[in-house]
């Protein structure tokens, strides 16, 4: 499966997730994937406190900018496109990052069903 033409999981087209900080495995704003993707970044999830100390307790830290891989750091409301397999891993854990439903990769569908996402999405505050 190329990068191009990329559904997200309502069966739409994948719309961006975030440009400002650029995300995405490809850094185009997009939760894309493909082969080599091997974190498979499919889930455009909002950034919580918790779910950046989560991470970063699993090894993975979210928070420290890191020039070198175009990566800037990221804080509470920040949109990001979070490996799929770490999101799911959180929410077993009781701690969730919202995800943005038009914006995450169909891909997310081979380890968490459609119900938890709409569970877990993401309701802009008015």
């Amino acid at each position: 499966m190329g990068y191009q033409n990329q559904y997200n999981v309502m069966g739409e087209p994948l719309e961006p997730c975030s440009t400002d900080p650029l995300t995405g495995y490809y850094r185009d704003g997009c939760c894309k994937t493909d082969e080599s993707d091997r974190g498979s970044h499919v889930v455009c999830a909002v950034m919580t406190s918790e779910f950046l100390e989560f991470s970063l307790n699993r090894g993975n830290d979210l928070v420290t900018p890191r020039a070198e891989y175009q990566f800037p750091g990221l804080k509470p409301g920040d949109r990001w496109c979070v490996c799929a397999l770490r999101w799911v891993e959180a929410v077993q854990a009781g701690v969730v990052a919202p995800v943005v439903l038009e914006s995450t990769q169909e891909k997310i569908l081979d380890h968490v069903s459609l119900e938890t996402l709409v569970h877990h999405q993401y309701r802009q505050q008015v």
